[in-house]
């Protein structure tokens, strides 16, 4: 643009009245002054040189004017931003009140809700509370494992916890109270849950100067010999994370990395391969290839190729791994990554093809799986067989196993649905007939089967080995998976096909698989999931890419000032070109956090390899950033006199290879060859285990098999004796712990949840009945000292015939003196009996079964057992004799053991 033009637009908009001007503003008058991104012009963009020396305060002015347009921009950024934030919070606020409504209403807490109540709980570190005397009093040590990994709320926690182990005072013990905590902020890779390798640091001093102010001792053990990696490994690691730059974010203090080899005379080995670059694809390309199908030329796929090449070169040509003094086997590998994408599913598919055993992916959506879009199929089949599409996909599934040209001339030409067509032309060959068949019986048990007894029977009936036989052995993995979630569904809904069909395709439930042990076969698996495990030979395959800048509609965080009170803030750009200078600063931060962690997952990574480590990975056109783990290696690498270069394919790419030669004999004790000589085994051991007899069902005296009836049939009474009889248990559980001034305003805010169902009539009913019985001067002692409420009850007694019984139970109320034992049960009937005689024989078996399971606990005092009936109230003490009779075991008429 030339100046004549610029001061052209400058005259029009100046022309304008106000409110055309501030419309015009950004798309007129502030292109002259700023780029296309709003970003100021240089000099030159805004005044060209003959001008600028003809009169050398033109361009003071403009840029003073530039500065002035582009402060105004910011705040009109400032001011979307501040309206994006609205809406966000507006929305937000919504959705949090309909979560908490929710768990409210359900009764339920989440994991953050456990972590805040109990720092709650605990208040302050300086508040003196009922809480912190009773844990006082019952705490010694405190271990926290995984410290790196801790959140500040859960160190709050901790804090509030380990309080009194520093204040000087509390209870007198000659044990000492201890603390420990374990971690390693190198490892601190969590961030997402909260995890602040930086408090881990300074909560440990913090705690270091309030046990030495309070005179005792701490002492900070750095354990730098490592037990698993061999030296090649170690030196690659402490070589690495020599520079400043990559060991930014690993320490807290800035301490330097370094590492002691407990396996100083092991074999080692640390390769660092050239990364696999694009070539030009071939345009041989078949037209009707799936649009997700990776050509063979991508650089992912050739490097899938190449570590399975390796691997398959490694074990058919008995590779010897040194330090163990064996071939490498499959489960040695473990291939990690960043992230599942792409690479993983081609790695795994690169393995299957060459048959080397692997374990699959560590964790899947279960929805996104081929063995569960089978199994849902034939469900939505069964609730509607005119899907045709649908129908379609079950004939040609491993449940029916349609061939394609027997579903072309079923479906071609055809006059109406696919399922009707079907059953229509059954008799015309018996791949047809076969099919009906098999649909026939979807449909008919659909009409009576819940969901778990549907897929049940589908599986047993030949579905598991077709499934097994399309999709390999993984899909068992998934579809057990699929059947507990066929159970988790039944447990919390009613157990429909179609719900349950509608709740799986609406959820994306994850499977999280157990690779923890190799099993013998290759694991592929991300660095986080990777996190605590080790393997003698990892593949780091996913190297040469920065984390993605999430910029586009993120959140932006802004931390709390410090040495204030006041909570952070939120702001919500929205777009990357609405960034001002507030959320421009959180949204640098934010990324510099995530390198930090970036650098100490590289650091993880590196340390899982037992024996051997091999870093690879692929790039597009583009040259490898800076900062990438490939190149953080390559640069740490090349710092050792000891690295070789070297070219291996011959291609001109070369390659670093840093190694530690094997100094002693093998070891074989823990990783013993499959198939060697073993020991000569007893007859015993070899032989079949004998069948274990079926264990009994613990008898539950509190569950009596019969209940006594009530009034009358035809009387209006007992209706919801069972609703009032829990309702006045939990009462009489709960009051005597309340002071008794506010008893009565308790029971009645607990008689009147919507969830009773009780009129006011009724709650005042249960509530008088209730507080008649805990204030009833002869029934002091049950809700004083010494007596406990609800009190659970296991042990063995012998029935009539004398074999051993397990009896569980759970009393109401036990009173424990000095010289006896009282054992009481609450009971609700309406009306009670009038003498001992008169009680149930339900009743006086449970009591009697209590009354021998407390002899056997306090072999030194009688046990005595009452009745308190509520409905008047009344204690009947029951006689010994009576009980004597019921007791498990004895042999009467009316007692024949135990119920």
């Amino acid at each position: 643009i030339k100046d004549g033009e610029r001061a052209a637009v400058i005259r029009a908009w100046l022309a304008l009245d106000p409110p055309a001007r501030a419309a015009g503003f950004l798309d007129d008058y502030a292109t002259i002054y700023l780029t296309q991104k709003l970003e100021p012009r240089a000099a030159s963009g805004l005044i060209t040189k003959k001008p600028a020396e003809a009169d050398p305060g033109a361009l003071d002015v403009l840029l003073a004017e530039q500065d002035r347009v582009h402060g105004i921009v910011q705040r009109l950024k400032a001011v979307t931003v501040t309206e994006n934030t609205e809406a966000l919070l507006t929305v937000s606020a919504a959705l949090l009140d309909e979560y908490e409504r929710l768990k409210r209403e359900r009764a339920m807490v989440d994991y953050d809700d456990l972590i805040g109540k109990a720092g709650e709980l605990l208040g302050e570190p300086g508040d003196v509370s009922w809480v912190h005397y009773k844990l006082d009093g019952g705490i010694d040590h405190i271990l926290v494992d995984e410290a790196q990994d801790t959140s500040p709320r859960q160190w709050a926690v901790i804090r509030a916890l380990a309080g009194d182990f520093f204040s000087g005072f509390g209870r007198e013990t000659d044990r000492p109270r201890t603390l420990f905590a374990v971690g390693d902020e190198k490892q601190s890779i969590y961030s997402f849950q909260g995890a602040d390798p930086a408090l881990f640091g300074s909560t440990g001093k913090a705690m270091a100067d309030d046990a030495r102010a309070a005179g005792g001792c701490w002492n900070r053990v750095e354990m730098a010999l490592s037990w698993r990696s061999t030296p090649a490994v170690l030196q690659a690691v402490d070589a690495v994370f020599s520079s400043p730059d990559a060991t930014d974010g690993l320490s807290w203090d800035g301490h330097p990395i370094r590492h002691l080899p407990s396996r100083a005379d092991d074999a080692g080995l640390v390769e660092l391969w050239a990364p696999m670059r694009e070539v030009p694809a071939d345009d041989d390309t078949p037209w009707d290839a799936p649009l997700d199908e990776m050509a063979p030329s991508d650089p992912q796929v050739r490097l899938a190729e190449k570590i399975a090449n390796t691997v398959k070169g490694w074990i058919e040509g008995g590779a010897e791994l040194e330090s163990q003094g064996r071939p490498i086997r499959a489960g040695d590998i473990l291939i990690l990554v960043r992230s599942r994408g792409i690479f993983t599913e081609e790695m795994v598919r690169a393995l299957k093809d060459r048959d080397i055993p692997v374990a699959g992916r560590d964790r899947m959506v279960l929805a996104d799986h081929l063995a569960v879009m089978d199994l849902v199929a034939a469900g939505r089949f069964a609730l509607l067989p005119d899907d045709d599409l649908n129908t379609a996909v079950v004939l040609k599934g491993p449940f029916v196993e349609m061939e394609e040209e027997g579903l072309f001339r079923l479906a071609h030409g055809r006059k109406r649905g696919l399922w009707p067509e079907l059953r229509a032309r059954r008799d015309e060959s018996p791949v047809f007939a076969r099919a009906a068949e098999r649909l026939e019986t979807l449909l008919a048990r659909a009409d009576t089967m819940p969901p778990f007894e549907f897929f049940a029977a589908l599986l047993a009936g030949g579905g598991a080995e077709a499934l097994a036989a399309h999709l390999g052995p993984e899909a068992a993995d998934l579809v057990a998976e699929f059947l507990g979630l066929t159970l988790d569904f039944e447990r919390d809904h009613v157990p429909s096909l179609e719900a349950f069909l509608d709740w799986v395709g609406r959820g994306e439930t994850e499977v999280k698989r157990d690779l923890e042990q190799g099993g013998g076969e290759v694991r592929v698996m991300t660095t986080h999931g990777a996190k605590g495990l080790q393997a003698r030979i990892v593949f780091l395959a996913d190297t040469c890419s920065l984390p993605a800048v999430q910029l586009e509609a993120k959140v932006r965080w802004g931390d709390v000032a410090a040495g204030g009170n006041e909570p952070g803030f939120v702001l919500w750009p929205a777009f990357k070109d609405n960034e001002e200078a507030v959320s421009a600063a959180i949204a640098e931060k934010e990324r510099a956090a995530t390198l930090k962690e970036y650098r100490r997952l590289l650091y993880v990574a590196m340390t899982r390899a037992e024996d051997r480590l091999y870093v690879c990975g692929w790039q597009g056109k583009n040259d490898l950033e800076d900062g990438c783990w490939h190149r953080l290696v390559e640069e740490g690498l090349k710092t050792l006199d000891t690295t070789e270069r070297f070219d291996a394919e011959g291609d001109g790419d070369v390659m670093l290879r840093l190694t530690s030669r094997q100094k002693s004999a093998p070891k074989q004790v823990a990783d013993a060859l499959p198939g060697a000589a073993e020991a000569e085994l007893e007859p015993w051991a070899l032989a079949p285990a004998p069948a274990e007899p079926a264990p009994t069902r613990p008898l539950s005296p509190s569950r009596p098999e019969s209940e006594p009836p009530a009034r009358s049939p035809l009387a209006d009474n007992d209706t919801g004796r069972f609703r009032r009889g829990r309702l006045v248990h939990a009462l009489l559980q709960t009051l005597p712990e309340i002071a008794a001034d506010r008893r009565r305003d308790a029971a009645s805010r607990y008689l009147k949840l919507p969830a009773h169902e009780l009129s006011e009539a009724e709650a005042e009913a249960i509530s008088a009945e209730t507080l008649a019985v805990i204030e009833h001067p002869s029934f002091a002692a049950l809700f004083g000292p010494g007596s406990r409420a609800e009190v659970p009850l296991v042990g063995t007694l012998a029935a009539g015939d004398g074999a051993p019984v397990v009896v569980s139970g759970q009393i109401d109320r036990l009173l424990v003196r000095d010289d006896e034992i009282l054992v009481v049960d609450f009971k609700t009937n309406r009306p009670p009996p009038e003498v001992e005689s008169g009680v149930a024989e339900a009743y006086l078996r449970q009591m009697a079964t209590y009354r021998a399971l407390l002899a056997q606990i306090y072999p030194d005092r009688p046990v005595r057992a009452a009745l308190v009936w509520t409905d008047g109230p009344r204690l009947m003490p029951l006689s010994d004799t009576l009980l004597e009779r019921h007791a498990p075991g004895a042999a009467s008429d009316n007692a024949p053991g135990l119920p």
